[in-house]
């Protein structure tokens, strides 16, 4: 069973320390949601758990799998296991969705073997197929350029199938729910659940209880000024629908402060 535990984090950009000594563990199976208002350096711990080169990590530790993964490339942490589904995926014109994901499944299989010929293309299809009907989606779609006039829904659910290809152990979802309407959100929550019914371990970012009506977390964590400082079940996402972040605010500013 895989395991990410996250030690003292801080990161910093442009020499603005964003988080401030950030723990967290997370293994297989398990479903964490982060929450917390904007600012919190929730995005700032996604990316620089895949290693953005724009995130500075001045202290602690990222152990995955036994490993410390701070010193390698964004490359090398995917093919340990650890994925990541953008807030915002970038559009790829010209890239068919099929072209780009058989080239990242051969990337990393020739990474684990260099002989590897690659899968072949009637093998890749099937595959591929197989995963489009579990996640409900149109064959077409893999014909389509990567994201390149994709609405919201269709981006997030390009992203999903990513996850699905590539079979990572650990997924990060920033913001999975950004700028989807409510039949988007409950068609792309429902490929995530589908793929987490297993060995997968999931860390939800997400500002809003909808998207834990979903996709239903064990656990609950809330930042705050780059910091968890409140963890709990899913109970704790219904205080945050209910009451909002004030009382966050009056526990731990005043802390933040001094």
């Amino acid at each position: 069973m895989s395991e990410l535990i996250i030690r003292n984090l801080h990161v910093s950009i442009e020499g603005k320390e964003i988080l401030k000594g950030l723990n967290l563990e997370l293994r297989g199976g398990e479903t964490h949601a982060i929450m917390g208002p904007n600012g919190t350096g929730k995005s700032t711990l996604a990316y620089a758990l895949m290693g953005h080169p724009t995130y500075e990590v001045t202290e602690g530790e990222v152990i995955f799998d036994g490993e410390n993964i701070l010193e390698m490339g964004a490359d090398e942490r995917s093919r340990l296991g650890l994925f990541l589904a953008f807030q915002y995926p970038v559009a790829i014109p010209g890239v068919t969705v099929a072209n780009f994901l058989r080239t990242a499944l051969n990337a990393r299989r020739r990474a684990d073997n260099p002989d590897d010929k690659g899968i072949s293309i009637l093998e890749f299809r099937k595959m591929l197929k197989e995963k489009m009907d579990l996640l409900k989606m149109d064959h077409a779609f893999a014909g389509r350029y990567l994201n390149d006039g994709f609405s919201g829904g269709e981006k997030k659910r390009a992203e999903i199938l990513q996850m699905a290809t590539l079979k990572p152990k650990i997924a990060v979802l920033d913001e999975t729910d950004s700028g989807l309407d409510i039949d988007a959100l409950r068609i792309v929550s429902e490929g995530v659940n589908t793929l987490s019914d297993g060995d997968l371990g999931v860390l939800v970012i997400t500002h809003y209880q909808r998207l834990l009506n979903y996709i239903k977390p064990q656990y609950v964590h809330i930042m705050f000024d780059g910091r968890i400082v409140e963890s709990g079940g899913p109970e704790l996402a219904l205080r945050l629908e209910a009451d909002g972040y004030d009382w966050i605010r009056e526990k731990y500013e005043e802390k933040v402060v001094a």
